[in-house]
Formats: structure tokens, sequence, C-alpha cells
């Protein structure tokens, strides 16, 4: 009887033992593909910058370019967020830094917990390129963080996003980039709405950029 319970309890330990294995494999092989989506994004956005097709910077900084700075990729900063679609939102006018405007809707409210602090961020919805293909599902967020005018641009950073199919949305502020406006003053670019300021430091994403 003695053996048998032996052997039982072996068993159980044995078989925790290798569950949380497991649990822990699939959990490093999960971050080290976040890892790799980071760095094809910031491989990406070089070469867009390096391409005089599709660059915004002027042709006498965009020969001389070498690559953008980046925070350390950093998976805390790659958060799942409650997401809360406000279909009742009415279009507004979105002021850019040339004095122009865009028509904008709240498309959701994404609700979700960084640095140890609660935070809600409005997401918005492009009504002028809804009839395109390529950006019917595309969202955009724009937003500030106590990062700005130090480390990062000072007027803030954008990420874009696509529509989740259910309530919950991933934000990865590793993909956060500068407004075009930063490297060529011919570009006009959203101006973040106070809303969606960040009571935090957003270390993660493109730092400040200064045309040398």
């Amino acid at each position: 009887m003695k053996k048998i319970l032996f052997l039982a309890l072996v068993l159980f330990f044995a078989c925790g033992r290798g569950k949380k294995y497991h649990d822990s494999e699939g959990q490093a092989a999960l971050q080290s593909e976040e890892m790799r989506e980071i760095q094809d994004f910031q491989d990406n956005l070089n070469k867009t910058f390096k391409n005089p097709e599709t660059s915004p910077l002027p042709d006498r900084y965009r020969k001389d370019f070498e690559g953008l700075e980046f925070f350390p990729a950093d998976t805390t900063y790659r958060v799942v967020a409650t997401f809360k679609r406000t279909p009742d939102a009415q279009p507004f006018y979105m002021p850019t830094n040339t004095g122009e405007k865009t028509i904008e809707v709240v498309y959701g409210i994404a609700s979700f917990e960084l640095n140890g602090v609660s935070h809600q961020l409005e997401i918005y919805q492009t009504p002028a390129l809804m009839t395109q293909p390529q950006y019917k599902n595309y969202l955009f967020l724009p937003f500030l963080d106590d990062t700005n005018g130090t480390e990062t641009y000072g007027g803030g950073r954008y990420i874009d996003m696509t529509i989740p199919k259910g309530d919950t949305i991933v934000i990865d502020f590793n993909r956060a980039y500068n407004p075009y406006c930063v490297y060529n003053k011919k570009y006009s670019c959203p101006l973040v709405p106070r809303q969606n300021y960040l009571r935090t430091k957003v270390r993660a994403g493109v730092k400040a950029f200064e045309l040398e």
C-alpha cells in the first residue's frame, strides 16, 4: 500500500513538473516570436526610409541615412487591451500641424494596464480610407506619453492597427513611430488628442529624430 502511494506521489509531481516545463517552453517560444515580429517591424521601417519611392526624408538627408533609433525591443510594452467598440460615435475634425483637418471617428476604446497603471486610449478610423480595400480594416492610434520632448518626439507618436475580431485588441508599443512631419515639413500630420495622453513613460518604439 505504501509503495502504491509513493508511486502515485512520484507520478503526480513528475506530471506537475512536466506541465510546468512545457508551459515555460511555450511561453519562451511565444516571446521569441514576438521579438522577431518587433525586429521585422524595425527592419521594414528602415527599408521604407531608405527607399526613395517611400521615404519621407528629403533626398539630401536620405543619402546618408543609416537607420532610425529604437528603444530596445521589450515585450512588456505589448499589451492585450479590453476593446469596447463605439458604433454610435460621430465623425469629428482632427487638427493637423499644417492647420488642415482630417475627418476621424472613434472606432473603440482600449483599456489596459501598463507600468502598473490603468490606462484608456481612443482608437480611430478614417472614413476616407474605408473605401480603399487595403485600408478597410485599418485603425489609427496616436498617443502621448511622458517621454515626449526628451527621449521621443514632443508631439507624440502613432501606431497602425487593424480591426480585431473579438473584444480584445493587442497594442504593441514597440511599433510606435514618429509622424512623417518630423522628417519633412511637407507632410500634414494629425495632432494627438489630449485624451490619448498616457501618464507613464513608454520606452518602446522609435526614439526622437533630429535632422543634422
